[in-house]
C-alpha cells in the first residue's frame, strides 16, 4: 500500500476534501482594576521603588512603567510623585509606630527595652523594603514624616516610663527625656546597621542591646560628672 504524504489530499465522496482549521483562539480579556486596586497596587509599586532607589532618583515614569499603566493614571490617583511618596511614608511612619506601641505591654522597664528593640528589629526584617523608605533622606521641604519622627514619637512614650522610675529612685525626672533619646537613638541606630548585616539574629541584637542599656541605667549616678572635669 503506497504511503500517503502529509500534503496528500483525500478523495472523499468523489470530492476534495479540505482540511478544517483549527478555530483561533480567544485573545485572554484583561482583568479592569478598580480606583481601590489600581491605587494599592501603585502605592506598592511606588514602596519598592522609593527603597530601591530614594525619592530623587524614582520618576512617575518608573513608577507608571513598573506598575504597567499611563503617567496620567499616577497623576490622577496622587497629583504627582511628592503625593505618592507622601502616602508611602505615611503608612510605614503608621505601620512601625504601631508595632513598637502595640509590643510596649510589660510592667518591668527591662522587659519594655526588650519589646521595644524585637519590635524595630522585626520590622526591620519583615518590612524591609518600608524600612528603606523610612531611613532614607526625605525630599527637601516636603513636610514628610520619616523614620526620625517615629523615633521620637517612641522616645516620648519611653520618657514617661523613665520619669515614673526615676522619680521613684531619687533620681532627677527632668533627665528622662534626655535618656529616653539616647536609649531609642542607640536601638535605632543600631537596628540601621543591622539592616544591612543581619547578623547575629535579631533576637541576639535585642539581648545585647537591653545588656548595655539596662546595667548601665540599673547602676547610674545620681550626679555623673565627667572623668576629664574632675581633673581640673
Amino acid at each position: 500500500m503506497p504511503e500517503v504524504s502529509d500534503d496528500s489530499v483525500a478523495a472523499v465522496g468523489g470530492r476534495r476534501a479540505t482540511p478544517t482549521a483549527a478555530p483561533k483562539a480567544k485573545p485572554a480579556s484583561r482583568v479592569r482594576m478598580s480606583a481601590a486596586q489600581r491605587r494599592e497596587q501603585l502605592i506598592a509599586t511606588g514602596r519598592q521603588l522609593f527603597a530601591e532607589r530614594g525619592f530623587d532618583a524614582t520618576s512617575i515614569e518608573e513608577v507608571a512603567a513598573r506598575a504597567k499603566v499611563s503617567k496620567p493614571v499616577v497623576y490622577e490617583h496622587f497629583g504627582g510623585k511628592e503625593g505618592l511618596y507622601a502616602v508611602v511614608v505615611d503608612r510605614e511612619v503608621r505601620a512601625l509606630l504601631d508595632r513598637i506601641t502595640t509590643a510596649l505591654t510589660a510592667g518591668h522597664p527591662r522587659e519594655l527595652l526588650e519589646q521595644a528593640a524585637l519590635a524595630l528589629l522585626g520590622y526591620i526584617e519583615e518590612e524591609t523594603s518600608g524600612f528603606r523608605v523610612l531611613v532614607r533622606e526625605s525630599p527637601l521641604m516636603s513636610g514628610t514624616a520619616n523614620f526620625s519622627s517615629v523615633m521620637n514619637d517612641v522616645a516620648h512614650q519611653v520618657e514617661h516610663i523613665l520619669g515614673a522610675e526615676y522619680k521613684s529612685r531619687g533620681y532627677d525626672p527632668k533627665l528622662a527625656e534626655l535618656y529616653s533619646q539616647a536609649l531609642v537613638g542607640m536601638v535605632a541606630l543600631t537596628g540601621r546597621w543591622w539592616l544591612e548585616v543581619r547578623k547575629p539574629r535579631k533576637e541576639t541584637v535585642a539581648a545585647h542591646l537591653v545588656n548595655l542599656a539596662w546595667n548601665g541605667l540599673s547602676h547610674l549616678e545620681a550626679k555623673p560628672t565627667l572623668i576629664t572635669a574632675r581633673r581640673h
